[in-house]
C-alpha cells in the first residue's frame, strides 16, 4: 500500500464543504418578515442609528431603484429620496440587524430592473404609474390619527 491509498480509506463518510458551512451559518441571520417589494416601489425603511451611547430609529422613505441578489443572505436594495432638492441614495442590506422594519408604501408598474434613469429627472417626469397605495402606512408615518 502506498501512502495515497491509506488516506483515502481514512476519510470520513460525510463530507463538509465550505459552501455548506457558510450556508448553515448565514441561514440563522435571514429575516422572514421582509415584505415583497421590487424596483419602482416606495418603501419606508426603519433603520437603527447609534449616536454615542444612544440608539434610535431613523426613517428613510423613498423609491427603490434596484434590488440585488434576490433572497440570498447578502441581498441589498437601494432607496432614493429627494431631500432639500438634493437626491440622496442609500443602500441597505435586506437581512441586516440594523434594519428594524421595512414598510411598503406604494407599488408601481415599471418595466426595468434597474431604475437609474430616474436620477436626472425632476418633478412630474419622475412619476411612476401607481398600482396601489398603502393608506394605513401613510397615516401611521405622518403622525395623524385615523378615525
Amino acid at each position: 500500500m502506498t501512502t495515497g491509498e491509506e488516506t483515502k480509506t481514512a476519510a470520513p463518510q460525510t463530507k463538509i464543504t465550505l459552501d455548506g458551512a457558510i450556508k448553515s451559518i448565514t441561514s440563522s441571520f435571514v429575516k422572514s418578515d421582509i415584505p415583497d417589494f421590487k424596483p419602482g416601489d416606495v418603501v419606508r425603511v426603519h433603520a437603527k442609528i447609534i449616536e454615542g451611547t444612544k440608539e434610535r430609529v431613523q426613517l428613510f422613505e423613498g423609491l427603490v431603484l434596484k434590488r440585488s441578489k434576490g433572497t440570498l443572505p447578502d441581498a441589498t436594495f437601494t432607496v432614493r429620496k429627494v431631500s432639500y432638492n438634493i437626491g440622496v441614495e442609500r443602500t441597505f442590506p435586506v437581512h441586516s440587524p440594523r434594519i428594524e422594519k421595512i414598510e411598503l408604501i406604494t407599488r408601481a408598474k415599471v418595466r426595468r430592473a434597474r431604475l437609474f434613469y430616474i436620477r436626472p429627472l425632476r418633478g412630474k417626469a419622475s412619476r411612476m404609474k401607481t398600482l396601489f397605495t398603502n393608506t394605513a402606512a401613510k397615516t401611521e408615518g405622518t403622525g395623524t390619527q385615523a378615525a
